[in-house]
C-alpha cells in the first residue's frame, strides 16, 4: 500500500508543487494520474522515488516511511519500483538482450537468473525476434517495449509510467497499454501519467486528476475530465 499524507512540497525559488496531497493506492492497483502541464503529477512520481522530499507530510509504503530513508537504503528500495519514461532512456551501445540484462546485474543478480529471466520478460513484451537489435534499429514503440522489460525484469513490487506513449502512434500507444494492463494482472501496481484522453477513457480504471498541486477529483473508474 502506498500512502500520500497532507504532502505538500514548496522549492526554493516559492513555487508549490503539490499542497496538501493526500490519497492511498492499494496493491495490484491500476491508477492513472492526469492533469496539465505543472499539475504536479511528475512531483508527486519523485516523491514516491525518494528522488524529492516532502516540504511537509509524510510518504508511507506499506510500513516504511520513504522521507526518514537513510541514504544508503535509498537505492535498496527504489528496486520495489520499475519506471518508463517517455523518452525511452536505453543504452544505444547495447542490444536489447543487454539493455534488460544490465538492469538485473545492477541489482546484483547472477547469470543464471538473467539468462532465465531475460527471455521471459522479452516474449511478455513480444520483442523475442529483436534481442540482438540496437535502439537504433527499432521502431518507437519497440523502444518502449523493450524499456517496459526492463522495468519489470526485477518483478519490482511497483511500476511508474510517466507518460510512456507521449512519443507515440495510436496502435503503438494501444500495444504498450495493452502490456501495462497485461503486467498489472499479474499483480504488480501500475502507477500512470498521462495526457492521453483516449487512454484514460479506454482504461476504465482509477483516475486521480490534479490541478496546481491539488488532488481535484479521484474516480474509481474514471475517465478523463479536465477543467479550463
Amino acid at each position: 500500500m502506498i500512502v500520500f499524507d497532507k504532502v505538500t512540497k514548496v522549492y526554493p525559488d516559492g513555487t508549490v508543487a503539490l499542497e496538501e496531497a493526500s490519497l492511498t493506492i492499494e496493491p495490484k492497483e491500476f491508477v492513472s494520474i492526469v492533469g496539465h502541464s505543472g499539475a504536479g503529477k511528475t512531483t508527486l512520481a519523485k516523491m514516491l522515488l525518494a528522488e524529492e522530499k516532502p516540504t511537509s507530510g509524510n510518504i508511507f509504503y506499506e510500513s516504511l516511511d520513504i522521507n526518514k530513508l537513510r541514504k544508503q537504503d535509498i537505492h535498496y528500495f527504489r528496486r520495489k519500483i520499475g519506471t518508463v519514461f517517455q523518452d525511452f532512456r536505453l543504452l544505444p551501445n547495447k542490444t536489447v538482450y543487454e539493455n534488460i540484462s544490465f538492469a538485473m546485474e545492477m541489482s546484483g543478480r547472477d547469470d543464471e537468473e538473467i539468462s532465465s529471466d531475460v527471455p521471459h520478460v522479452l516474449d511478455l513484451v513480444d520483442l523475442t525476434n529483436k534481442a540482438y537489435n540496437f535502439p537504433h534499429e527499432l521502431s518507437g514503440g519497440e523502444k518502449q517495449r523493450v524499456a517496459i522489460a526492463r522495468a519489470i525484469v526485477n518483478q519490482p513490487d511497483i511500476i511508474i509510467a510517466d507518460e510512456p506513449t507521449g512519443n507515440l502512434d495510436p496502435i503503438n500507444t494501444n500495444e504498450i497499454i495493452q502490456i501495462l494492463k497485461k503486467i498489472n494482472d499479474l499483480g504488480t501496481t501500475i502507477i500512470l501519467t498521462t495526457h492521453n484522453k483516449g487512454v484514460i477513457d479506454a482504461l476504465g480504471k482509477r483516475v486521480i486528476t490534479m490541478e496546481n498541486g491539488k488532488i481535484i477529483r479521484d474516480d474509481k473508474n474514471g475517465r478523463y475530465v479536465l477543467y479550463k
